[in-house]
């Protein structure tokens, strides 16, 4: 019996991060929403990169990643800076997200 309460707990866990990151958009929205943002996360448009991919279409390749702009980014309190352009890696049957920068 408390082996069960272990388990049920974990495999909900673990489904719900599954969920988060099953696609490149949810994992992007998902990153947003954790860093801070929980309003972007849900209103922004997603759109790709077309600079960032194609200038980096190589290297991209090799990461099995791909790069996405927020049409309604986020502002950094502190410094100001628009957080637009994320690069979204698939790992295996999930999506994993980072800032990429505004360059």
């Amino acid at each position: 019996m408390k082996k069960q309460r272990t388990w049920i707990p974990l495999t909900v866990l673990i489904i719900i991060i599954f969920i988060l990151h099953s696609t490149p958009h949810m994992s992007l929205r998902t990153y947003v929403f954790f860093t801070g943002y929980p309003i972007q996360a849900i209103t922004s448009g997603i759109v790709d990169d077309k600079y960032h991919n194609e200038m980096d279409k190589k290297e991209y390749e090799k990461l099995n990643a791909k790069a996405y702009t927020l049409t309604d980014p986020p502002v950094e309190k502190q410094t100001q800076g628009v957080l637009s352009n994320y690069l979204v890696r698939k790992y295996g049957i999930i999506y994993i997200t980072d800032f990429l920068g505004d360059i």
